[in-house]
């Protein structure tokens, strides 16, 4: 028997491949699914079942394509509802695999067709749990991005009470927790950077397993400070019903067409977004007029997926030559199959043309400190829970993922030095406000980090957000 997790970083996803005896399951995957195919094939393997947890809503599955390619069966735990041809499993059922069996737990509460997978082995034992978005480490799914349920958020989050005492803490406190995400996903907000772990240890340290915590206390604490929904996420997860999405090779062999200058002039007028995703200490010193920054290199798609409303945008992208396919890749696994192509020889090829260019000017902490005391503005686009925790004094607070609601609180005739932790999300903010006419914005190079280590006044007092 054979457990791989297949963790990838930039969605904090984790997808597992198990093996038994030839055969072998998919859990979760993702939408590039050739690396699944090729796994099996080193292994001599056919992948028999796709198994999916629930349907997703923080990225793109690849369960319809990877069924079309290999003849595997998807799926899915009791409730579960979709336009492709897949097996509702019932609770309790024995899925067999080899010499392996693996037993659907239905745990509805994150979703109602949330189902666990109890793999156990050759022996009889039960090895591992493969939890989904029902049990994180160190947390649990929050029960608000379910779709069109009639059921609301504190229904759902009593449910998920109700699976977790009935269905998952009974089990031997020896078996593995494998969930569906890491810390750094919004499908919870308490999330371990550990991406396993005993289910002992889990009822010994998660706050949602507690054995004192009643139902009451449950969805209180579950729902309190829940971080907001990304406005993919339901996109997403209607994606993840249906089978006539793109299919990911063709979203591939579109978006990678290398555009000539004239090709990428004639898609920007038809209305295609530039996205250029180099790094921000590149783009702050030159890029095309409009663009909008977000970098390859940082929390790329999650961005990606809160910043551009519509997932049918047309998008042209600036990158590193050499990445242009792991861009478009990162794209689709969020929905956006519209990449047209990418400016062949990159932002080199522009400014060699003559074209006109836009700069960001920047600023070092200690020339904000100097100049502190003249009354300057500053906006701070971090998240709230680190606005809160810490900030300058005098400091406005305008996150990022709410740029679009605060457009009319920046005032065109002020200047404002604009500030994150470390200098990413102040870049694609002031990207996206230049875009629409905003220019007098100063970017704090080192962000709040450098910010910190000066003798600007600080508070960790919360200031209304604006």
């Amino acid at each position: 028997m054979k457990i791989e997790q297949i963790y990838t970083g930039c969605l904090a996803e984790a997808a597992y491949y198990i093996e038994s005896e030839g055969e072998a399951i998919i859990i979760d995957p993702l939408r590039e699914v050739d690396p699944y195919i090729e796994k099996a094939k080193e292994n001599n393997a056919q992948i028999k079942y796709i198994l999916e947890t629930h349907f997703h809503a923080d990225f793109v599955s690849g369960h319809v394509d990877l069924a079309k390619k290999t003849g595997a069966m998807i799926v899915y735990g009791p409730t579960a509802r979709a336009n492709f041809e897949m097996k509702e499993a019932k609770d309790g059922e024995l899925i067999e695999v080899g010499k392996i069996k693996i037993k659907v737990l239905h745990t509805p509460g994150h979703t109602m067709e949330s189902s666990c997978y109890l793999l156990i082995d050759e022996k009889g034992k039960d090895k591992a749990l493969f939890t989904g978005d029902t049990l994180f480490i160190g947390d649990v799914g929050r029960p608000d991005l379910a779709v069109n349920t009639e059921l609301s958020k504190e229904d759902l989050a009593g449910l998920l009470y109700d699976s977790l005492r009935n269905k998952i803490i009974p089990l031997n406190d020896d078996i593995i927790v494998y969930p569906a995400h890491g810390a750094g996903s919004a499908c919870g907000k308490n999330m371990s950077k550990e991406t396993f772990d005993t289910l002992g240890n889990q009822k010994a340290t998660n706050y949602a397993l507690r054995a004192d915590i009643n139902k009451e206390e449950f969805i209180k604490e579950l729902l309190e400070e829940a971080l907001p929904i990304p406005q993919y996420f339901q996109k997403n997860a209607v994606m993840n019903k249906s089978s006539e999405n793109r299919t990911f090779d063709n979203i591939i062999s579109e978006g990678t067409k290398a555009l000539s200058m004239e090709e990428f002039d004639v898609e920007v007028k038809n209305g295609a977004l530039i996205l250029d995703v180099r790094h921000q200490r590149y783009f702050v010193k030159g890029f095309i007029p409009k663009s909008w920054f977000i970098g390859i290199d940082g929390v790329f798609a999650p961005w990606v997926g809160n910043l551009i409303n519509d997932i049918n945008q047309k998008i042209v992208i600036i990158c590193p030559e050499g990445r242009e396919e792991e861009v478009v890749k990162r794209l689709a696994r969020v929905g956006y199959d519209h990449t047209v192509g990418y400016l062949k020889g990159s932002f080199s090829a522009w400014k060699n043309a003559n074209r006109n260019i836009d700069t960001i000017l920047q600023e070092k902490a200690a020339e904000i400190a100097i100049n502190y005391v003249n009354g300057i503005n500053i906006l701070d686009v971090r998240k709230s829970a680190e606005f809160s925790a810490e900030h300058l004094e005098n400091a406005q607070h305008y996150p990022l993922s709410n740029i679009f609601n605060q457009l009319e609180r920046v005032d065109t005739n002020k200047t404002y030095h604009v500030h994150c932790s470390g200098g990413y999300r102040s870049v694609i903010f002031i990207s996206i406000l230049k875009s629409k006419g905003y220019h007098n914005l100063i970017d704090v190079s080192g962000g709040y980090g450098a910010l910190k280590k000066t003798d600007v006044p600080k508070t960790d007092l919360v200031y209304p957000t604006m």
